[in-house]
């Protein structure tokens, strides 16, 4: 589905141009016009994708703007963006490229160490979270507990003491 929203763009203090929506929380930069123009389309189409994810409301685009800081001007950006735009392989296949069964996947979702989403009754987990956790490279097997320090000995008790 296709996606339009209006960001403000404007120099920033440090001489980088930010770009914010004004219709979600947050924004990016860039070194220029191009460079921004291209990191606004790439945060409101994960923005989105990650909305969708989680189940949460889109909110209605809203247009005709004016710029609020002095040198601000307006970026319409449009992203094509839904679940089907999401990188993801199934949980089937995320448990071969993790080297782990189908049942630590499903474990891993739960726990956040993975990111995924369902469509109807499959399971579907993103590529970053996959390649996220494969560039981690964890051990096999449970962590170890951290190794506590030896407890004092009991200092001796004094001669009088006795």
């Amino acid at each position: 589905m296709l996606h339009v929203y209006e960001f403000e763009v404007f120099k920033g203090q440090d001489g980088w141009l930010l770009a914010f929506p004004f219709d979600f929380d947050g924004g990016t930069q860039g070194a220029d016009l191009a460079e921004v123009s291209a990191m606004a389309a790439d945060w409101l189409k994960l923005e989105i994708e990650f909305r969708l994810m989680d189940g949460r409301d889109i909110p209605e685009a809203t247009f005709g703007h004016e710029p609020t800081h002095e040198d601000g001007r307006i970026l319409l950006v449009a992203v094509e963006a839904s679940l089907d735009t999401v990188p993801a392989v199934t949980a089937s296949e995320a448990a071969e490229l993790l080297g782990v069964s189908r049942a630590r996947v499903s474990q891993m979702l739960k726990s956040g160490l993975l990111m995924g989403f369902r469509k109807g009754r499959d399971s579907f987990i993103t590529r970053y979270s996959v390649d996220a956790r494969l560039r981690e490279k964890p051990k096999a097997g449970r962590p170890k507990k951290a190794a506590s320090k030896p407890k004092p000995k009991a200092a001796a008790k004094p001669a009088e003491a006795r």
